[in-house]
């Protein structure tokens, strides 16, 4: 009962996170922002969670989940109703910033959630399981977000998104005490002491963050250059649901994956088919050729984030994992903050389809490293 708690509220807050993404994205277009200011409130959805998810891992290995995700539930509620009231730019990068403070602290205790209520046989299925549920909440953000702006408008939708945060904090009142306790007495730092002492986890979190930051690159300049060439918020909203059905699709058969293919070949498809999608969006303007695009881009980086995670778990010390699956989101969250506010500046200067080329340029060289062995991927 736990773990399929665990999921639900995983799906209501990340439906309400990813759609925030989209509505406060087109909402800042629609009002005029500029593609760098737009870059700067990517940035602001993971600021909180690259100063705080070290800590915030730590303190769920010591007090539990519940009361975090309460508070997690609560700031991503506020953070779609904002922009309801307050309609300036300046409200959306609260609203933003209010939004990754919650990401800061459901993503990494969902995760260690996940973990250490998990048998050693049924880990890689229940992180499979929860990475699908990830994949369904990519699929039902971006669409109901695009097709609440087209039928209730910008202000409207963000009122409509919040819903999602406010069942999440429901299911927590009522049955939040399901989950297990924290463990007073974890140490606050062996655990990172721990993990940065292997040389092996140093090159995981070089390899995860480059994994986030074409995974989140995609789907922070998508809308963009939807908007851009002319597609509605709709086609927008479909796009990015076809992205997230093929991540769903290639995730149900992440646990076999795992055991049968080796590490380092599974991290090189994530990069390389990140590449190929990457280079290939600049070059249409149609709805239906960009959906295809990232299907594929799906198939391959749509197993990159949940192989990372089950990556940096095994690595974790007894009663620590927190900590440690905070250090990945850590190293994570500085590309998600600096990548679309360098890459945003980049964009305004020469253009959204430089951005995509050099993107790609990275995500080849990430392949390129993945190729090294990766300390006992997979057997």
């Amino acid at each position: 009962m736990a773990i399929h708690l665990t999921l639900a509220v995983t799906f209501f807050n990340f439906v309400g996170s990813s759609a925030a993404r989209v509505v406060l994205t087109l909402y800042a277009l629609e009002l005029g922002a500029p593609a760098s200011a737009v870059g700067v409130l990517g940035g602001l959805l993971f600021l909180f969670p690259l100063l705080l998810s070290w800590p915030v891992g730590a303190l769920a290995d010591r007090v539990g989940a519940r009361g975090l995700l309460l508070f997690a539930s609560v700031c991503g509620a506020l953070s779609l109703v904002l922009p309801f009231f307050v309609r300036t730019l300046p409200a959306f990068y609260v609203a933003a910033a209010l939004n990754g403070l919650a990401l800061a602290f459901f993503h990494v205790t969902l995760q260690n959630l996940i973990g250490i209520m998990s048998r050693p046989e049924d880990r890689a299925r229940n992180f499979s399981n929860f990475s699908l549920t990830g994949a369904m909440t990519n699929f039902v953000g971006p669409l109901l977000a695009g097709f609440s702006i087209d039928y209730l408008g910008h202000a409207a939708a963000s009122l409509a998104m919040a819903s999602q945060s406010i069942i999440a904090i429901a299911l927590l009142l009522v049955w939040g005490r399901l989950f297990p306790p924290g463990k007073p007495q974890a140490p606050v730092d062996a655990g990172a002491r721990h993990a940065l002492a292997d040389r092996e986890v140093w090159r995981m979190l070089v390899i995860s963050g480059l994994v986030q930051l074409g995974t989140d690159l995609f789907q922070f300049y998508l809308p963009i250059y939807g908007h851009s060439i002319g597609l509605s918020a709709s086609a927008i909203g479909a796009i990015l649901a076809t992205l997230a059905v093929a991540a769903f699709v290639v995730r149900l058969f992440l646990a076999r994956l795992v055991k049968r293919v080796p590490g380092e070949t599974l991290l090189a498809w994530v990069f390389f088919s990140g590449a190929i999608g990457f280079a290939l969006v600049p070059l249409s303007d149609n709805a239906m050729v960009l959906a295809l695009i990232a299907f594929f881009f799906g198939l391959g980086m749509g197993i990159g984030i949940p192989l990372t995670v089950i990556l940096m778990f095994a690595r974790s010390a007894e009663g620590r994992s927190g900590q440690t699956l905070g250090l990945r989101l850590t190293a994570n969250n500085f590309v998600r903050v600096t990548g679309p506010i360098v890459f945003g500046a980049v964009g305004s200067a020469f253009g959204l389809p430089v951005v995509y080329w050099i993107v790609a340029a990275i995500m080849a060289s990430g392949g390129l490293l993945s190729r090294r062995r990766t300390g006992g991927a997979a057997k």
